[in-house]
């Protein structure tokens, strides 16, 4: 496999700064970072974007992240290694990647569920965590990035 072009972020450089600073401010709303590795990681996998299913996987790793947990992310409905409050990340994830797979992608139950376990500050980040991984990945994706060459 072979890229189309390099990833617009990297030709753009105030796109790179922009998506590296709305990433990195996530990161300071107090959401723990396997929950955010999580994040990227499920994303990822629905998108199909291997670069960065690759790259959240070995952050993951460095972080302490188990095997189970790491392969078990696409099944973590019936996955007994994830939390409550992961567990309706997940689902949030999953509801914000595809938004127009359902008339109502994020239902006031999900919301409910997800507020129970963060603050507004919390669920701030994780709503502007989910955007970015969506983000890189569309780029990465249309552009076809290869895993293993590169960050996301």
């Amino acid at each position: 496999m072979q890229a189309r072009m390099k990833n617009p972020a990297m030709i753009l450089p105030d796109a790179m700064q922009a998506l590296l600073a709305l990433g990195a401010s996530a990161e300071k709303a107090g959401v723990p970072q396997r929950t955010l590795g999580l994040i990227h990681l499920r994303a990822s996998q629905i998108n199909g974007c291997s670069l960065c299913l690759d790259l959240h996987r070995r952050f993951a790793r460095k972080a302490g992240e188990t095997d189970e947990r790491l392969f078990a992310v696409a099944a973590w409905r019936e996955a007994p290694w994830f939390t409550d409050a992961e567990r309706a990340v997940l689902a949030l994830t999953e509801a914000l990647t595809r938004l127009s797979d359902r008339p109502d992608p994020v239902p006031d139950s999900l919301w409910d569920e997800v507020r129970k376990h963060y603050d507004e500050p919390q669920l701030a980040a994780l709503l502007i965590s989910i955007g970015a991984i969506n983000v890189w990945n569309r780029l990465n994706v249309a552009t076809r990035q290869v895993a293993g060459t590169g960050p996301g």
